[in-house]
């Protein structure tokens, strides 16, 4: 039951500490009055943010080093930024690329998809549609012709589910929204973040009936893994739960692998848990 060691493990959401908090300037300047003043939009959900990394003259070295510390082999990084785009070149046996999208830019999305698949080559793609301005739901309409590229260049969309850390409206991400999804597109593999709360239930059931559903567990601290998941993995769902940390936005490597150690999976849920699943949708 407890967490092994040496398995080289893939973390599905890391990054490299930024200079300053400008980063999150796409949320804020949506928020209303009251959660801007915040550094980091979900501070208030976390606590011991890693802040004294940010600033560092060479962030990808800190974030290899935090990933040699705890046994993390690789990491999928989003594609955008000086740092990252570094980060692909001079360490490609360490990083695979997230490309991003964008529902609100039609053609010029897609576009934009293709242009970050051959150049980065990128494994998969991000979504987070209570960010979008204006906000889309996972289910609209401006959405699947970014699912329908995501089946074509037969790689996977990582979308945040359930409600949103930044006190930004919640509707574009019920998980109710993602059973007509893969209902349209049933080649398309989804990967939900940020816990699917409160429905994570919901979720469950949802990865029970579709196949190419999955759930990744980005920004919880271990210890706040939803129990339904938990029992999912040991049981019918150890091929569906992946894992994915929040280094170093919102919490640290050393705080996410403490709380590892009590995790209750089963030893044969580990390995995949903590790589084989990754692998696998990722291609790697």
């Amino acid at each position: 039951m407890a967490m092994p060691k040496g398995i080289g493990i893939v973390d599905t959401m890391i990054g490299f500490p930024a200079n300053d908090f400008s980063q999150y300037n796409f949320i804020r300047k949506q928020l209303k009055e009251g959660s801007t003043d915040l550094d980091f939009p979900v501070e208030y959900m976390f606590k011991n943010v890693p802040k004294e990394l940010y600033g560092n003259k060479d962030p990808i070295s800190v974030t290899l080093h935090e990933m040699d510390r705890f046994g993390i082999e690789i990491g999928l990084i989003g594609a955008g930024g000086d740092v990252s785009l570094k980060a692909l070149k001079t360490h490609s046996d360490r990083f695979v690329a997230q490309g991003s999208v964008d529902p609100n830019k039609g053609k010029e999305g897609i576009q934009n998809m293709v242009r970050q698949y051959e150049e980065f080559g990128v494994r998969s793609f991000g979504a987070f549609n209570s960010g979008f301005d204006p906000q889309v739901g996972i289910d609209d309409e401006l959405m699947y012709p970014i699912y329908d590229k995501c089946v074509e260049l037969d790689v996977p969309i990582f979308s945040c589910a359930g409600v949103p850390g930044p006190r930004l409206p919640m509707w574009p991400q019920h998980v109710e929204r993602i059973d007509k999804v893969m209902y349209d597109f049933p080649e398309l593999v989804f990967v939900t973040r940020h816990g699917c709360e409160p429905w994570v239930d919901l979720a469950v059931k949802l990865m029970l009936k579709w196949p190419n559903l999955y759930y990744s567990t980005s920004a919880f601290a271990p210890k706040y893994y939803p129990k339904e998941i938990i029992d999912y993995a040991n049981t019918r769902g150890a091929d569906k739960v992946i894992y994915a940390g929040y280094f170093p936005i919102g919490l640290s490597l050393e705080r996410i692998m403490k709380d590892m150690q009590n995790v209750a999976f089963k030893d044969e849920v580990w390995p995949k848990f903590l790589r084989e699943n990754a692998y696998k949708v990722l291609k790697i």
